[in-house]
């Protein structure tokens, strides 16, 4: 039977930093516009900041459509499943923003990351989420499957990059600064990478 769960911390907060591999889901306000749901998993590039908060990195990518669906209403849920071990699935669903390069806190939450050269991937803004309501259910019919190990293709490719060349990067793809349905997405060009906060 499912359970709903005031904080993440404890056994909840064990088991989600445990996956390799979580889902997020957005959607605009308009009932005729496209849901999104993204798979995110390279090591390191989640993190628990409290009891009630958890924050992601956002990577470079075709598409902007999370940020923009924060952007305009901040409405997300975040999926992990056990596809190892006891059956389990987890759901954050809440309220989330994208802290961008130049916003004065992204030093700070990039240091929840410190296993990442955000450098190597094209590192765009930190996806921040405010958990309102936490809930897991018995994951019966997730597969087994076994993590080998994260691809290295994609800081292959963005680790060429520096600021310059990677906002000229955003700016040929359609559906960088605006959504698939028209909405503000990534701001553009992109702000320096500041550094993480020694320590």
């Amino acid at each position: 039977m499912g359970k709903t769960y005031e904080r993440i911390d404890g056994r909840l907060r064990t088991f989600i930093e445990e996956q390799h591999i979580f889902f997020t889901a957005t959607s605009p306000l308009d009932a005729d516009g496209t849901v999104n749901l993204s798979p995110k998993g390279v090591s390191g590039s989640f993190a628990v900041v409290d009891e009630r908060t958890v924050a992601y990195l956002d990577f470079a990518g075709s598409t902007a459509e999370t940020v923009a669906h924060l952007r305009e209403n901040g409405r997300i849920t975040l999926m992990w499943c056990a596809f190892q071990g006891p059956p389990n699935i987890v759901r954050v669903h809440g309220r989330g923003e994208p802290v961008f390069r130049d916003d004065p806190r992204f030093p700070a939450l990039l240091g929840h990351f410190p296993s990442v050269d955000p450098a190597s991937h094209g590192l765009r803004a930190i996806i921040v989420v405010t958990a309102e309501l936490i809930r897991d259910s018995c994951g019966y019919g997730v597969p087994f499957m076994a993590y080998d190990e994260d691809r290295s293709l994609h800081a292959d490719r963005f680790r060429r990059e520096d600021d310059a060349s990677l906002s000229a990067y955003f700016g040929k793809k359609e559906h960088i600064a605006t959504s698939i349905d028209g909405l503000p997405g990534l701001p553009l060009p992109l702000p320096a990478l500041p550094a993480a906060p020694a320590g």
